[in-house]
């Protein structure tokens, strides 16, 4: 039926269409071709190519303007989160104080095997595991499911966690986050975390997951996270040590930036990955 919504060809026109805009190549204010001629040039029916404007528009790279056309979104758009890695630990805090957040779950349960390894928990340990979407200018970026030991979960409530940033309340609690382990890689958004996050099912998402430990070793807190990639970004600065026949990039400290009182650029004006 040739005026079906075709998603995996809807979805790769607004792929498409959105590293032109990315990469500058479209700029703020440029005018797309109608939906006539994009349906022509690249072989697709309207209501296709309607849908992958729908996608563009949702995120914010375009707007679309009744009887004048689709325009390229200028520089007011969301702007997103920039998680700083050579100073994990204290960013987070930073970015729980800077972000809303929506509490999905909050349970008490036995921790599975993954969980108890990672976290070096005894044989049997119940762990508090929840699940929370971060929001940035009120739209959703994180969807984070955290495992704390039930020793430690059991210093903050419910209501605790809907409001103040879980590191927080586990240094609140006498808690001492010494030193973390990080993955970073990519996944496909299912159904459940598609929902929360307000993407396309097979969304391409950053996977991360983090173990904290205390001085003494014990696991605190093992997170796995969720980013969209378009509202969340991974920064570091290096510096280039060594001697000759020996240089390789180490990690520095950022470099001092004017005064912000929100995030930094929108991800479609890239910020350094």
């Amino acid at each position: 039926m040739t005026s079906a919504i075709e998603p995996h060809k809807a979805r790769r026109l607004y792929l498409l269409l959105r590293d032109q805009i990315t990469s500058g190549r479209l700029p703020p204010g440029a005018r797309l071709p109608g939906e006539p001629a994009l349906a022509a040039e690249h072989g697709l029916a309207r209501v296709t190519v309607r849908r992958a404007l729908d996608l563009l528009a949702g995120e914010g790279l375009v707007r679309r303007r009744p009887g004048s056309g689709t325009f390229v979104q200028g520089p007011e758009g969301p702007r997103p989160v920039v998680g700083d890695l050579p100073n994990l630990l204290s960013g987070l805090i930073a970015m729980g104080r800077a972000t809303g957040v929506r509490l999905l779950s909050f349970e008490y349960v036995a921790a599975p095997a993954g969980i108890t390894e990672a976290l070096l928990l005894e044989p049997g340990e119940r762990v508090q595991r929840s699940v929370r979407v971060r929001l940035i200018d009120g739209q959703p970026f994180s969807y984070l499911t955290t495992h704390v030991p039930e020793r430690v979960g059991l210093s903050y409530s419910e209501a605790d966690l809907a409001a103040t940033p879980l590191l927080e309340l586990m240094e609140r609690s006498g808690v001492t986050a010494d030193r973390a382990t990080q993955a970073i890689g990519a996944t496909l958004a299912g159904p459940e975390v598609a929902q929360a996050l307000d993407l396309e099912v097979g969304s391409a998402l950053i996977d991360l997951t983090r173990v904290v430990f205390d001085p003494s070793g014990r696991g605190v807190e093992h997170l796995h996270a969720l980013y969209r990639p378009d509202r969340y970004a991974f920064q570091m600065d290096l510096l280039r040590t060594g001697d000759a026949g020996e240089r390789r990039w180490t990690p520095a400290a950022p470099r001092p930036v004017k005064s912000e009182t929100r995030p930094r650029p929108a991800a479609h004006r890239r910020p350094t990955p």
